[in-house]
């Protein structure tokens, strides 16, 4: 069994994860798709921190985080991506495999190693998915992103952020050399079709409501 507080840190995590690149709450239908548990489950852990003042929820309501809970939660995924970027960057890691070795860490590692880590990696502001990683004060920058699924024919961007919720996605994608960083031009969505580098490319289907360009 895990312990209660690494729980905790889950559920605040994968709450605030649900909110960054796009702007509804949490439903608690979403939040036990995402944790993989029964919605019974869900449903009394929510309780359980609506009680400690880490949530908010009315009943058949989205969840939304307090300012406790959202502190909570950033400092959670502050570990999280500062392990990714270690393990990629350090410990020779590819990006599809990173994601459960921090799920494990995160809760484990102390603050002084984390720090040690950050000052390591000269403080990085991005993991290796391109998700943001909070400062010690708790502060992110992002630039403006639109959903590759959303861009337009012709869109040209440069991509934000991959998903890291499917390693076979990664994969596929690193083998269509498109990566954080990449420049794409949107040629067609159905199917999806970019260019990148000057070669055109068919992207997985899944991969539109996987990739965030700069708007």
């Amino acid at each position: 069994m895990r312990p209660p507080a690494a729980v905790v840190e889950d559920y605040l995590k994968t709450i605030y994860s649900h909110t960054e690149w796009q702007p509804d709450d949490i439903t608690p239908s979403q939040l036990a798709s995402r944790l993989d548990l029964a919605p019974s489950t869900v449903t009394e852990m929510v309780k359980k921190l609506a009680a400690a003042k880490l949530v908010s929820h009315k009943r058949y309501g989205s969840i939304s985080l307090t300012a406790e809970g959202r502190a909570q939660a950033i400092a959670v995924v502050r570990r999280h991506r500062l392990i990714e970027t270690w393990l990629v960057t350090e410990m020779s890691y590819t990006w599809d495999a990173v994601h459960d070795e921090a799920e494990v860490l995160e809760h484990a590692i102390s603050d002084r190693l984390l720090d040690a880590i950050d000052a390591r990696l000269g403080q990085p502001a991005h993991d290796p998915h391109g998700d943001p990683i909070p400062d010690a004060a708790g502060r992110t920058a992002r630039e403006e992103f639109v959903l590759l699924a959303n861009a337009a024919a012709g869109h040209v961007g440069t991509v934000l952020r991959i998903s890291d919720r499917d390693p076979e996605l990664l994969r596929d994608l690193e083998r269509c050399a498109v990566n954080v960083g990449s420049r794409l031009r949107v040629d067609a969505q159905h199917p999806l079709t970019v260019s990148a580098d000057a070669e055109t490319v068919t992207l997985p289907d899944e991969a539109g409501a996987s990739i965030w360009v700069t708007a």
